[in-house]
Order: structure tokens, then C-alpha cells, then sequence
């Protein structure tokens, strides 16, 4: 008895299901356009609506089991989750890009006439410690018209230029002291070799080492930009007559030489190349 009521309520509710699912089904084309969970669930129950009539269908004998359907409807089954993963992931990957890159500044626009400001505010590539604010403020000015201008690379150039420079007098080499340093001071170191070689002198010195080499000053007079240093070296001088007897100094002994040294540079030329444009004893 109670068997039999058990199964009486089982098919009770199993109609009440097969009614809800007949509902569902014609809404499941007709609903595709909510939420892909909402459509995902009548096109379930579509299918189990479909599959129950054709498993009654096959039991009464009045119809041969179709697959088609059932194909189709797990076909957009499949591509429901698969737009639904696309869209999780996808906002998932634009956030991370977003925190990735991170905002952007904004451009400040470019002010005519604020060329002196703009180059205050830049600082230069290396900091020089000791100097004046009149230095340090000449140097963010040529740093500011010069973007290639490096104050560290511009050091080690100096006292290579002041090495090759002095080696170039002492042995009369022209050509390279025409290369390194402006009309001015050429003619000035040429008008000396001209003098020694007239007297049938020559030098036989070498530089022992550079002590310390100091900016004393730096300007920026568009285009032109000019940086003085103080050298302190050692250089062992002997000067020898035409008979090859020296006459002056001696190699033994190096004496104590300081030079102030003006180099300038064209910021608008394409060369790198500073020239030395002054000299003078410090």
C-alpha cells in the first residue's frame, strides 16, 4: 500500500516537472537575450524536456530517437560557458593591464618664453659636489639646451684634451692642436712652436699626473656654452738647445703646473667635440 502511494506521488511530481519543462521550452529561443546564466538554464531544460519525449516517444514505439536536437541545444550550451569564461577572463586580463601600465601624466603644455624655468628644473645627469649655485646653475642650463651634455663624461674628456693637448705643443704636432682647440688658441700654440723651432729648441717633458682638475665656472650664452677648469699637475720639463743640451729644467724633478683651461661647444652642431677656447694660469 504504501509502495504504491510512493509511486502514485513520484509520477505526480514527475509530471509537474515534464509541465515546467514543456513551459521553459518555447522560451528558451525566446529568452536567449537575458543573462547567458538564465539562458543557460532553459536551454538545460529544454533539453531534458526533449530527451523526456523522446524517451516516451521510444517506449510507446511511435517515433525513433532524434539526436539532433540534443546536439544543438549542447552545442549552445557550450557556447554559453565559453562566452561566459571569455568574459570573466577577459575583464580579468584588462584590469591587470590597467594596474600594469598605471595612469599616465599629464603633458604640461610648453609655455613660450619659460626656457629659463624649463632648464632650472632639470637636473644635471651627474651631481658635482662643491660647487656654487652659480656653477650648478650654469651647468642645468647647458644640460637643459644640450640633452647629450653628461658632466661625468665631460670631466674625462677635459683632462683627456688636457693631456693630448699639452703632448701635442711640447712635440709641435699642429694638426692635432688644430683639431682640439679654436682659431684663437691654435694660433697662440703655433705662434710658440714657431718661436722654438726658430730658436732650434725643443721640449722633452711629460706629464706625470693630473692632481685635480676643478669647473670654476659654467655659462650657457645660446648656442654657445663654455666651462672653465683649474688643473693642478705634476710635469717633468727639460728643454734642450740645437746641440741637444739641456737648457732648462729636468726630467728628475717635476714641478707643480696650474692651468685654467676655458672649453666651449656649439649646442646646435651635430659634432660632440668641446674645444678648448682659453687659457690661462690659474
Amino acid at each position: 500500500m504504501e509502495i504504491g502511494r510512493a509511486t502514485s506521488i513520484a509520477r505526480v511530481r514527475r509530471q509537474r516537472i515534464l509541465r515546467q519543462c514543456d513551459r521553459l521550452a518555447p522560451l528558451a529561443a525566446k529568452n536567449c537575450r537575458q543573462d547567458d546564466v538564465d539562458a543557460l538554464f532553459i536551454c538545460l531544460g529544454y533539453l531534458f524536456s526533449h530527451r523526456e519525449k523522446q524517451r516516451r516517444a521510444a517506449a510507446a514505439g511511435t517515433s525513433h530517437v532524434d539526436k539532433t536536437v540534443e546536439i544543438v541545444i549542447l552545442a549552445m550550451i557550450a557556447a554559453f560557458l565559453g562566452l561566459r569564461l571569455y568574459s570573466v577572463l577577459g575583464r580579468r586580463a584588462e584590469h591587470e593591464e590597467e594596474v600594469i601600465q598605471g595612469p599616465r601624466p599629464a603633458e604640461s603644455p610648453r609655455v613660450i618664453g619659460s626656457d629659463v624655468a624649463e632648464r632650472n628644473a632639470l637636473p644635471v645627469r651627474m651631481p658635482v659636489p662643491g660647487v656654487t649655485p652659480a656653477i650648478e646653475r650654469g651647468l642645468r642650463e647647458i644640460a637643459a639646451a644640450d640633452r647629450r651634455f653628461d658632466i661625468t663624461a665631460f670631466m674625462e674628456g677635459a683632462k683627456g684634451a688636457y693631456r693630448m693637448i699639452l703632448e701635442a705643443f711640447w712635440k709641435g704636432d699642429k694638426e692635432t692642436l688644430g683639431e682640439l682647440c679654436d682659431r684663437d688658441v691654435y694660433e697662440g700654440f703655433a705662434s710658440a712652436i714657431a718661436a722654438r723651432e726658430a730658436a732650434g729648441e725643443t721640449l722633452n717633458n711629460r706629464l706625470v699626473r693630473i692632481e685635480e682638475a676643478v669647473i670654476v665656472s659654467a655659462a650657457f650664452e645660446a648656442p654657445m656654452a663654455r666651462i672653465a677648469i683649474r688643473f693642478a699637475s705634476d710635469i717633468a720639463a727639460v728643454t734642450r738647445n740645437a746641440e741637444g743640451q739641456v737648457v732648462a729644467g729636468s726630467l728628475d724633478d717635476a714641478v707643480e703646473a696650474r692651468d685654467l683651461w676655458t672649453f666651449s661647444r656649439n649646442v646646435t652642431s651635430a659634432s660632440p667635440d668641446w674645444l678648448l677656447d682659453e687659457t690661462d694660469e690659474a
